[in-house]
């Protein structure tokens, strides 16, 4: 049985890993220090005898008194909300944090993946997005903390796969939706999903003409597991290459809730990405993997979720 730790596995994406892995015969070990994940996340996993969960900060220095044949670096806020609320963290979860890990999978013999993000990318001057873009980022500014802490992290796995010849993965994550979003995280779909079924104003930033595309998680996580056990060193886009406006995909969630929201057009706040859209050619091609889910199934999906919780 193959024995993968999982950084900040009671996270939205975490925890469907950890559920995930469990069910394709892994042993998982979950950690997580809960600054934005969720301990009812993993309570259903919690009686399995090849699920555990560590509390703990990954800045700091990490003990795995048994062997490992998988990390997973999945621990970060990853929200404005959140990371603008906590950078100093946000910072140390992607540059000690990283380093930890990586450690950590150097000593055990173990592959690893790094949890990286879109956000690399910045307000890209190109769309969609290719891997070999190297993005447009305000290093300084209040969302300079993940973006920089993620192309920190970026940077040193490439650098402990060159010196160290660690078999290193790094999937450059775009924007994903789906069950155990924490309605308070800030982002387009949480925000859109409570407001309407509420029947409040759906707040739509700018002109609500900035573009996202809209993965489903259950997708992800296929990409990911895809990811995990290739050959493939550098770094991977996943994410669902069907581009929607904001206002566009306010008015599918108003639809779909069959709300009697209006919308409400907000500042737009600064460095917020006019474009973000994967070109996922790599991963079609290297990994066989394209998203499946519609983002009308998915959303349907993550509504029920949010209507009973």
């Amino acid at each position: 049985m193959k024995t993968v730790l999982i950084t900040g596995g009671a996270g939205f994406i975490g925890s469907h890993l950890c559920e995930f892995l469990l069910g394709k015969g892994f042993k998982v070990i979950a950690m997580d220090n809960l600054a934005t994940g969720d301990i009812k996340n993993i309570g259903h996993l919690r009686g399995s005898r090849n699920f555990s969960y560590i509390h703990h900060d990954v800045s700091k220095h990490i003990a795995i008194n048994e062997k490992l044949d998988f990390v997973l670096h999945f621990a970060s806020p990853a929200s404005p909300v959140d990371y603008q609320k906590i950078p100093i963290q946000t910072l140390k979860a992607g540059s000690l944090g990283t380093h930890n890990t990586l450690g950590l999978a150097l000593a055990k013999k173990a592959k690893y993946v790094l949890a990286s993000t879109s956000e690399v990318y910045g307000d890209p001057l190109v769309n969609p997005q290719p891997e070999s873009y190297w993005g447009n980022v305000n290093p300084i500014g209040v969302r300079g903390c993940y973006d920089e802490s993620k192309r920190f992290a970026e940077a040193l796995t490439m650098a402990y796969h060159r010196i160290h010849k660690l078999d290193t993965k790094i999937v450059r994550i775009f924007n994903t939706f789906g069950p155990r979003m924490r309605k308070d995280d800030g982002r387009v779909v949480p925000n859109f999903i409570t407001q309407a079924l509420k029947n409040k104003p759906i707040t739509v930033y700018g002109d609500g003409k900035q573009t996202r595309s809209f993965c489903y998680v259950s997708d992800l996580i296929d990409g990911i597991y895809k990811l995990m056990l290739s050959n493939l060193n550098e770094p991977v886009n996943l994410g669902n290459p069907d581009e929607h406006t904001i206002l566009e995909f306010a008015e599918i969630v108003k639809e779909r809730t069959k709300s009697k929201s209006k919308i409400a057009f907000k500042q737009l706040p600064v460095d917020d990405p006019h474009v973000r859209c994967p070109d996922i050619s790599k991963a079609r091609k290297e990994l066989k993997w394209q998203p499946k889910v519609e983002i009308e199934e998915g959303l349907s999906k993550t509504i029920e979720w949010f209507k009973k919780n």
